[in-house]
């Protein structure tokens, strides 16, 4: 019976490959005795010293190489110094550390080894301390000892290959060979399918002929990725899926990823079709995530609550190498340890915990007490092995592209000692510029996108400490020295309601006053003749607006009256200092620019539970079109990677952008014709539907004409013109009254 099934599987297999087993001669096919028959794997060789490395017993053991060579009378000092480092990582055996001495000169070797109770502990020490630094001179070096066996079979002279003669090889079974041959096709076709997975390109979408933005929103169960048609005046979709999150979605900051949040960890997801899984990360009642700025390190958060509620809250901070998935570093602590300083998060514990530095991955810092802990990604340590000190730092921020801090300091001793504003540079931690604040309430800084200019409001009490005034200090980067320039508003006791800086640009917006309607006062950091002076440019008086939103393009913003306000927008255009538009999304909670800053989208979440969905305007203000969806909860444009234009040819694109939008301006025609034809379409569809509505009735009015026509005794007319009119005269008393009329 078996031998009938593998030659039914042999027959089905040769006619599945195209081969014609009647021209082959079975009888004189021979196999050599054995298991293998007789052909030795390619694979034996390795098999064979991993079974070795697995029997050798030394899996528990690590080397540490590129300690400091010390004598006798440091020796029990450096040992207290590596048993410190590596019993946080597991137990250590009893004489488990191991320092050789070289006996002719008393010194340490500037190795050791040591061992762990299991392997995973030993495995862990390794990935862990590999690449440590214990000093400037000393970075850690760690390998596993069973690792030196494979090491120490390298020869010490290269030696060329032995080439071995061909000799032909024993003939296999038909079978066999056919199975062999389907197996190793279906493997190559699962390489080439992942192949195709990991090496997608992952921005294939800013390749799109229209030149248009994709966009995220989550409604309900479902998050869908689309196209933002504006030129067809609706949204196209790209990807759908439901519960695909667990708890939100964020792009990542090029808009290479698409990040969602499980209980088991978060994933990124990328594509050009479709939205693939690239990588998970493992991280139990993740709550919270966030990206570095070029993308290669994710942060994951998650906090439990102790069985006692005195206790605070245990925090755990994962950050992964996004590509591969790897833990770089984890830290572990109480949330009072994360609480100070950020803009909000959960728990307790400000979000972000960890700022990074200068627009790339190469620093990040925390805020601590009295200390801001600055790490390099190098090697995912202090830098210089010990945090920036800073009594009484309260907050502190990054230059958006230069590895700068800006550090705020309140006032100490009672006022002796003034509050102050600090940029440090990294990682020589030299202080580059610091100005002195007296009678400070608040501070708060604003760095402009491009790093040349900090604004920094100060809020200052008066002389009789009842009441505070509000005032700018604003840094020129840079320039030589970094002047500091103090900017006080008209006046100067209106309250500061918001401020935003140009994006790439040189001015600033403030909204100051008191509400329902503050004025909003527009400032530029340059003037005509290069003075280097801050000047007004214009206020607006009276405006409903409680927020600013820039376009990432500068030059336009809008102004818009949000919560209490009832989504009043407002689209003005600084360079013309003229309002373009204004609008109205009743109840907007959330306003985004598109990465380009042609559109903007207004959007009512599920905070109210009517009219949730978003609208998309133009950037002059022209409402594009709406989209209404039942329990909506997040809108997210995607980034945009930084342009390679020269900002020099940026400029020439934009003098001569008739010339380039030639092409643009007759494509906008023919979807404008084919939109007018869609409108005519759409308008000769309701006439038909009204035509057969009416047609319907009539039809149902001579069906009915015969019980009509009973109702009326016999009357068989429903015309109007065939009835006879007749005019009746009533004549009716109304009223009798007496009246005695006397006669002279």
């Amino acid at each position: 019976m078996g031998d009938v099934l593998i030659m039914n599987q042999t027959e089905e297999l040769a006619s599945r490959l195209g081969i014609d087993l009647t021209q082959v001669d079975l009888d004189s096919v021979h196999v050599p005795p054995g298991e293998n028959c007789g052909i030795i794997s390619d694979d034996d060789d390795v098999y064979e010293d991993d079974q070795q490395e697995l029997d050798s017993g030394f899996g528990n053991i690590i080397v540490v190489d590129n300690l400091p060579v010390v004598p006798r009378e440091k020796f029990e000092k450096l040992e207290g110094v590596i048993r410190k480092i590596y019993s946080q990582i597991g137990v250590i055996k009893e004489d488990g550390l191991w320092m050789p001495v070289d006996p002719e000169t008393q010194k340490t070797l500037g190795y050791c080894f040591i061992e762990y109770n299991t392997p995973q502990e030993a495995e862990l020490a390794k990935e862990k301390t590999n690449g440590y630094k214990l000093d400037k001179a000393h970075i850690f070096a760690v390998n596993m000892f069973d690792d030196f066996d494979k090491f120490m079979k390298v020869p010490n002279e290269w030696a060329p290959p032995e080439f071995k003669p061909y000799t032909p090889g024993v003939i296999l079974l038909i079978s066999n060979l056919l199975v062999i041959f389907t197996l190793f096709f279906s493997l190559c076709e699962l390489m080439l399918l992942a192949c195709i997975s990991y090496q997608e390109n992952l921005q294939q979408w800013l390749t799109d002929e229209k030149a248009r933005d994709q966009f995220v929103i989550r409604a309900g169960t479902d998050t869908e990725v689309l196209w933002n048609d504006a030129r067809h005046l609706k949204p196209e979709p790209v990807y759908k899926r439901t519960y695909w999150t667990e708890s939100f979605v964020q792009w990542s900051p090029l808009g290479t990823y698409l990040a969602t949040v499980h209980r088991q960890g978060a994933a990124v997801w990328g594509g050009a079709a479709t939205f693939n899984r690239l990588m998970r990360y493992a991280h139990p009642q993740v709550k919270l995530i966030d990206f570095s700025p070029g993308e290669k390190y994710l942060v994951t958060y998650s906090s439990q609550e102790p069985s006692n509620p005195r206790d605070a809250n245990r925090v755990v901070l994962n950050i992964f190498d996004v590509r591969t998935g790897k833990v770089m570093r984890d830290f572990k602590g109480s949330a009072d340890e994360y609480a100070v300083g950020g803009t909000g998060g959960v728990a307790g514990v400000s979000w972000p915990v960890f700022r990074w530095g200068g627009g790339k991955d190469k620093y990040f810092a925390k805020l601590g007490k009295n200390a801001i802990s600055v790490y390099e990604t190098e090697t995912f340590t202090l830098i210089d092995k010990k945090s920036l000190k800073v009594e009484n730092v309260m907050d502190f921020s990054w230059s958006p592209t230069d590895p700068i801090l800006a550090l705020f300091v309140p006032e100490l001793g009672g006022g002796n000692q003034p509050a102050r504003v600090s940029l440090v540079q990294i990682p020589s931690k030299e202080e580059l510029r610091q100005k002195n604040l007296f009678s400070v309430s608040d501070c708060k800084m604003y760095w402009q996108s491009n790093g040349e200019y900090l604004a920094v409001k100060v809020d200052r009490y008066t002389k009789t400490k009842k009441s505070t005034y509000t005032g700018f200090e604003l840094f020129r980067i840079k320039e030589r020295d970094i002047p500091i320039e103090v900017l006080e508003l008209d006046n100067k006791n209106d309250k500061i309601i918001a401020f935003a800086w140009e994006p790439k640009g040189h001015r600033f917006a403030v909204i100051h006053g008191d509400s329902p309607r503050p004025d909003i006062s527009f400032y530029t950091m340059k003037t005509a003749n290069n003075t280097s002076r801050v000047s007004k440019l214009t206020t607006l008086k009276g405006k409903q607006a409680n927020a600013l939103f820039w376009s990432p393009s500068g030059r336009f913003i809008v102004l818009a009256g949000l919560k209490g306000f009832n989504g009043q927008l407002e689209f003005y255009n600084v360079d013309e200092l003229e309002t373009m538009a204004t609008g109205e999304h009743f109840m907007a909670t959330d306003i985004e620019w598109d990465p380009t800053g042609r559109y903007v989208a207004t959007a009512v979440t599920s905070v109210h539970e009517m009219e949730n969905g978003f609208n998309i305007w133009s950037f002059n203000g022209k409402l594009l079109y709406r989209t209404l969806k039942d329990h909506f909860f997040q809108f997210l444009w995607r980034p945009r990677p930084p342009s390679f234009l020269s900002p020099e040819k940026e400029e020439e694109i934009a003098k001569n952008l008739k010339k380039y939008s030639k092409k643009y301006e007759a494509e906008d025609q023919d979807v404008s014709l084919q939109l007018s034809e869609q409108e005519r379409e759409r308008r000769r569809a309701l006439k038909d539907e009204w035509e057969k509505w009416v047609n319907k009735w009539k039809r149902l009015h001579e069906e009915d004409k015969l019980e009509r026509q009973g109702l009326r005794d016999g009357e068989a007319s429903d015309e109007e013109e065939e009835y006879e009119a007749k005019e009746i005269e009533v004549e009716e008393v109304l009223d009798v009254s007496e009246e005695v009329v006397f006669f002279d």
